[in-house]
């Protein structure tokens, strides 16, 4: 794959991340990392930084944890493949600093869907489990599924991964 949107689904330390990062390495393509997570305690920066170095010197790495949709227009390219780990992370941003998750969901399919080049996105299924027992759990579950379904309407290619892995939802296995 070389060109086109790539969404992989999965829960939570189900192998989505190291999937997404198989098929850059395998598109050829110049690669830039669009970092969605902040390091906000110890356990994060030890995840942020076990993924850093997962993926080696050849990444160019973007902070992103709110303005999404302007990186992908400005780092898109051809030639050139991002990675955007993660949705679940971004939407948690948003809804965090209360910004509009609808318009910022509307502008980030519009940048998708002009995106030269590759874009690989990863996103939790959140679905799955039990119920959230809050209404800010309920509402971040319904949001992380329109958006998830957004993306995969307009993905070339949707994978779900658990255990390591992956299941092809739509596309080739290729």
């Amino acid at each position: 794959m070389r060109q086109g949107i790539a969404l992989v689904l999965g829960g939570a330390r189900s192998g989505k991340s190291r999937h997404a990062e198989a098929i850059v390495a395998a598109s050829g393509l110049d690669p830039v990392y669009l970092a969605t997570a902040e390091a906000g305690d110890g356990e994060m920066a030890e995840r942020i930084a076990e993924h850093r170095a997962r993926r080696g010197a050849g990444w160019r790495t973007r902070e992103a944890p709110v303005a999404l949709p302007d990186a992908i227009g400005e780092e898109a390219g051809p030639g050139r493949v991002l990675l955007v780990d993660c949705l679940t992370l971004w939407l948690s941003n948003l809804m965090l600093a209360g910004i509009d998750i609808e318009e910022r969901s509307r502008m980030l399919l519009e940048r998708l869907r002009r995106a030269p080049g590759l874009v690989v996105l990863v996103s939790n299924e959140v679905g799955l489990g039990i119920v959230p027992d809050n209404a800010l759990g309920r509402r971040f579950r319904d949001a992380q599924g329109r958006l998830n379904q957004a993306v995969a309407e307009i993905a070339g290619h949707v994978v779900f991964v658990a255990a390591g892995l992956p299941l092809v939802l739509k596309g080739s296995s290729a």
